[in-house]
């Protein structure tokens, strides 16, 4: 019964994480690494979905290998380093260029001005999400919001575009995400996200929605949705509790994901027919 329960695609991509997240952000946020939520959610998924191994690396585990690394970049960051403006925007060039080595393959496919188009967008993708997320790595509610909006947004239009396993790995990510919002929501700014979260939540989501563009049917202009999300959570919030402020963040970053999900199941539809 256990074996079955920890293969339900469901119990992989949102209790699972979402219990990670929360065992590591309550463990750590006394070090100011809470913000490991987001990895702990992905990495869960990851193991209990089993695909994962360094042999025939393909695209879909070459996404699994970054996004590896950016809690571990995440955490050298926050604890070495002070965040300045650029950080968000040459962390975006270091994981777009990246990006670019993981869909190699699939890129090399294109010719001309498809491939050039191609790289192009998505090296802009990452670059805008990754900078705009990083952004808010003093803000958990925000950061929180974000990361929860960007896995979530990613995970549900991978599935809706046919690509269900970078779906799960979306989906992960964001439920570690929801953890550690709720743990904030419950004991505040003490729960800090740090580059740690922010950066990990920004290259997993936008290198599942862009391995969801090549290798499946989710439309380019999708992306364009998901890039809203970092965003929308800048609204201002009401001057209220922080359960109040976190449920509003997340309702800001909801919209945009909700978006994206609209125009991935109209091209899944449009292609069916």
């Amino acid at each position: 019964m256990m074996d079955e329960l920890l293969n339900n695609p469901a119990i992989q991509s949102s209790v699972a994480p979402f219990l990670a997240g929360m065992l590591v952000a309550g463990l750590l946020f006394p070090l100011r690494l809470a913000g490991l939520a987001a990895g702990a959610g992905f990495l869960a998924t990851v193991y209990l979905v089993g695909d994962f191994t360094l042999e025939s690396l393909d695209s879909k585990r070459g996404v699994v290998l970054v996004a590896m690394a950016a809690p571990a970049l995440g955490v050298i960051a926050d604890l070495a380093f002070k965040p300045t403006r650029a950080t968000g925007v040459v962390l975006g060039v270091v994981f777009a260029a990246a990006g670019e080595w993981v869909f190699l393959n699939l890129l090399k496919q294109k010719s001309g001005a498809d491939l050039a188009l191609h790289g192009a967008a998505l090296a802009a993708f990452m670059i805008w999400v990754v900078a705009f997320t990083v952004a808010l790595q003093a803000d958990g509610v925000r950061a929180g919001a974000a990361g929860l909006g960007l896995g979530l947004g990613a995970g549900v239009s991978a599935v809706l575009g046919a690509s269900a396993l970078l779906g799960q790995y979306g989906m992960g990510m964001g439920a570690g995400c929801g953890a550690f919002l709720l743990l904030n929501m419950i004991l505040g700014p003490r729960v800090a996200p740090g580059t740690t979260l922010t950066l990990t939540a920004a290259v997993a989501a936008s290198l599942v929605a862009v391995g969801a563009v090549l290798t499946g049917q989710l439309p380019w202009y999708a992306l364009a949705a998901l890039a809203l999300v970092p965003v929308l959570v800048r609204l201002p919030l009401p001057k209220a509790t922080p359960w109040v402020q976190g449920i509003v963040a997340a309702l800001y970053a909801a919209a945009a994901a909700a978006a994206a999900w609209v125009l991935a199941w109209l091209a899944s539809r449009g292609s069916a027919g």
